[in-house]
């Protein structure tokens, strides 16, 4: 692998998104998060205090979703989403945009969401969910270019809940249109650490993933 495995779980965002996800698993999230050094958890906005109360003092990073997992939630309630989340001890927010206004071509109106959103997120990172398995290859530059234009922090692939997760090709195709120092996070379908190298090696600055790290504990890694 061209990465190490602290390299690949040091990009991680550990995630836990099941609508029958427990307090007990949130728990147990954290703890492998800390022990293995990942990037962050993201996890339900209802787990968000109880994520940050366990992570103190580990150096990781608390993350959650808004608009999640369809992205037609009204703008002002996403942005009262974020800034519940800041509140309640999010480092980072993950946004799924509106796809119906994807596929109406109203970029003017998905670039202002973006930017309220930020606002209101306020220094926590903001990710861009832009569904690429619903998108053509033309609406999915298109995005590149608005996330790019945007006060945002990262382009992301996919919700995980949709038909499709991160494909090579969708990430190549990332990393070749967005601009402005915008990063990029590929979710959804990381099945091995073999697909984590490649995504990074890719152009993926971070990996939404509830896999590698219960490969790593299973196979004895570290």
């Amino acid at each position: 692998m061209t990465h190490t495995l602290q390299e690949i779980l040091s990009r991680v965002d550990h995630t836990l998104l099941r609508p029958d996800a427990t307090e007990a698993e949130i728990k147990a999230l954290c703890a492998d998060a800390a022990r293995y050094h990942t990037a962050s958890v993201c996890v339900p906005p209802s787990y968000v205090s109880l994520a940050a109360e366990e992570l103190t003092g580990s150096g990781v990073m608390v993350c959650t979703v808004i608009g999640f997992p369809n992205g037609y939630h009204t703008t002002e309630t996403k942005c009262s989403e974020a800034a519940e989340a800041v509140m309640a001890g999010a480092d980072e927010v993950d946004m799924v945009v509106n796809l119906g206004w994807v596929k109406d071509g109203r970029y003017d109106q998905i670039l202002r969401e973006i930017s309220d959103v930020k606002r209101s997120a306020g220094k926590a990172a903001l990710k861009v969910i832009v569904e690429t398995c619903l998108l053509t290859e033309e609406e999915k530059i298109r995005m590149c270019e608005v996330v790019s234009a945007s006060s945002a922090d990262f382009i992301k692939t996919s919700t995980g809940f949709s038909k499709g997760g991160a494909t090579p090709e969708d990430i190549a195709l990332f990393k070749a249109h967005v601009s402005n120092g915008t990063k990029i996070k590929a979710a959804g379908g990381i099945a091995s650490l073999e697909d984590a190298d490649r995504f990074l090696t890719l152009g993926a600055d971070r990996l939404g993933t509830s896999r590698i790290v219960r490969l790593v504990k299973e196979g004895n890694l570290l």
